[in-house]
């Protein structure tokens, strides 16, 4: 007789590599999300955070949540659609959508709640969601939860977008879906491009801007917003886990759309309402936003040094144009090797491997802080270029490529083999 929990008895790969002290996940980070912070006791340099205005431990954001906690408590005990909608819930909501430059917006707990509600109750069964392959999970599970039909096109190409235009029903309603800003690349969307083509073949846009908002354009309002394209896009989602320096997201766009997904959306309808500290940390957020660019421009000046000095090193950083900078290794045990000596010399990153990239494009991911200095970023570097070199992927000073050691080599392998099943 077959135990549905078999499978969980079986699965020994990843308590094998934690005794092999490889294993890149669920480390303990025991201070605040700062350029430097303690992780299990040791000092490292915060190479892997999405905080990237540095506004986690601003005075002015922690303030506000102690202010709303001592006044509404520490949650709202009920969802949005019942009892769990505070005066501070459409405050937020007014102030993002005239942030964004739309009429209306709605707050969720999550913004992986936002996707999911905001694709699965958006399409319906005859109708057509077209993707870019590297969008991200929750675009892609709010797909699945649909009853539509999803299509995907190669990233960033416009020519197979248009192909794939073509081939949706004329009569039926079609959603264009892309990431703004790719989370694990760090290059942005042809927003132009792919607001030409939903005009010519009557589709609607949505762009998920988690990793743009704060981020992009003069003002930090995002993608549309760096392109002039704000009155273009259709529905913008953002999320306040990144330059907002929170948790929950939100859906943005005009107001019979906004209406409709409030009485629609399951993961609105049906989950506990934002916490007060979130909301006004979110709010805090905002004011300073609107009033200082000063850490707006530090983030692109920190960006622009990091991508320099890593280029200069030897490394292949991709289409990146943004604070969020891949080292492209290619291969996934290289990646986990990489990671691994990053560590133990003092650097935390984010080790990216299949089904998160594609095959054989396994990178690091370095997300740079507003608040860095020039000392965390000259100390950063000089690790990654030790560590590059040891491992073969950037070349030494004779120009040729380095060989890490074959102990943690052979362990990585042994890793990947069981984990992914690489040969």
């Amino acid at each position: 007789m077959s135990d549905l929990f078999d499978k969980c008895r079986d699965f020994r790969a990843a308590k094998e590599v934690m005794a092999l002290g490889c294993y890149p996940y669920f480390h303990k980070v025991e201070t605040g999300q700062d350029p430097v912070v303690n992780v299990e006791g040791k000092r490292m340099i915060m190479m892997g955070s999405n905080n990237y205005l540095g506004l986690t431990s601003h005075p002015a954001v922690k303030k506000a949540s102690i202010n709303a906690t001592e006044k509404y408590g520490v949650g709202c005990v009920g969802s949005r659609f019942l009892n769990g909608t505070l005066e501070m819930h459409e405050e937020l909501e007014n102030r993002l959508a005239e942030f964004v430059k739309k009429p209306a917006s709605l707050l969720f707990t999550t913004g992986m709640q936002t996707n999911l509600g905001v694709i699965s109750s958006l399409v319906g069964r005859g109708e057509t969601i077209i993707t870019d392959r590297y969008d991200h999970a929750s675009i892609i599970d709010g797909c699945r939860l649909s009853f539509g039909k999803m299509k995907r096109f190669r990233h960033n190409d416009m020519s197979d977008l248009e192909k794939v235009l073509k081939s949706c029903d004329k009569n039926k309603g079609k959603l264009i879906i892309v990431d703004g800003v790719f989370s694990m690349e760090g290059d942005v969307a042809d927003l132009p491009s792919i607001v030409k083509l939903a005009k010519k073949y009557d589709a609607r846009l949505l762009v998920d801007d988690a990793h743009g908002i704060g981020v992009m354009g003069k003002n930090g309002r995002g993608t549309a917003e760096h392109f002039d394209l704000e009155d273009e896009v259709d529905l913008i989602v953002g999320t306040f886990s990144k330059s907002f320096a929170s948790i929950g997201g939100f859906v943005a766009g005009d107001e019979e759309t906004i209406h409709y997904l409030k009485h629609n959306a399951r993961s609105l309808i049906f989950s506990a309402s934002p916490p007060p500290a979130n909301v006004a940390s979110v709010l805090a957020v905002l004011n300073i936003l609107e009033k200082d660019k000063s850490r707006l421009r530090s983030l692109w000046e920190n960006a622009e040094k990091l991508r320099r000095g890593f280029k200069e090193i030897g490394y292949d950083t991709g289409e990146s144009t943004t604070p969020i900078i891949p080292l492209i290794i290619g291969d996934s045990m290289k990646a986990f090797q990489m990671w691994k000596i990053l560590f133990d010399r003092g650097v935390f990153t984010t080790p990216v491997v299949s089904p998160a990239v594609p095959d054989n494009r396994a990178l690091i991911r370095v997300s740079v802080m507003a608040t860095f200095s020039q000392r965390h970023i000259d100390q950063a570097l000089d690790v990654f270029e030790e560590t590059g070199k040891m491992i073969g992927v950037v070349p030494d000073r004779k120009g040729k490529s380095g060989e890490g050691p074959k102990t943690m080599k052979e362990k990585m392998r042994n890793w990947m083999k069981k984990l992914w099943r690489v040969k």
